[in-house]
């Protein structure tokens, strides 16, 4: 129970958040995740409700980033490891205390995908004037990444376009290629 009143009580932060920012003529860009060893900025139009960790059923014969299937608030939702997906290590690297620290984030039905991606942590919200700068991808970079921003403390922040990652042939390949 102290799981879901904690993740309660900062889904209230957030909200109180975004209605500060709003107020104040600033409005929050992103939510800021760690995923794998990565620091990602989501977008907040992209991204739906956060979930606690919660039994995911395992797919057999799927990529190692696809966790499985789970049932969240009665809706079905295919769950993927977000920092392997973006090549960090897959989820087997987490231990089940690991897994009650992380959070599942949905994304925005707008994308028309039933998907939640497994976050490690999440950071709060992020705008603009968060960081300090900004370089655009790489040629070679996915066509879901976005600015690479830096903040005053130099810390990378990689933003992820989610309606681009959910729409790339990557994210809605999930059966495991044959050796």
């Amino acid at each position: 129970m102290a799981t879901k009143q904690t993740l309660r009580e900062f889904q209230s932060y957030l909200a109180q958040r975004l209605v500060a920012a709003q107020t104040s003529g600033k409005t929050a860009s992103w939510l800021a995740v760690q995923a794998g060893q990565a620091r990602l900025l989501l977008p907040l139009s992209h991204a739906g409700e956060i979930f606690s960790w919660s039994g995911v059923q395992r797919v057999p014969y799927a990529r190692d980033w696809f966790l499985g299937v789970a049932n969240l608030r009665g809706g079905l939702f295919g769950v993927i490891d977000l920092g392997a997906l973006l090549g960090g290590q897959p989820a087997g690297r987490h231990t089940e205390s690991d897994l009650a620290q992380s959070r599942l984030l949905a994304l925005n039905p707008v994308l028309e995908t039933n998907s939640a991606l497994l976050v490690d942590r999440l950071l709060g919200l992020r705008t603009m004037d968060s960081f300090a700068a900004s370089n655009a991808p790489g040629a070679d970079a996915p066509p879901y990444h976005g600015h690479v921003y830096t903040d005053a403390d130099g810390s990378r922040w990689q933003e992820v376009n989610l309606q681009a990652l959910s729409q790339h042939p990557v994210f809605l390949d999930i059966g495991a290629q044959s050796a």
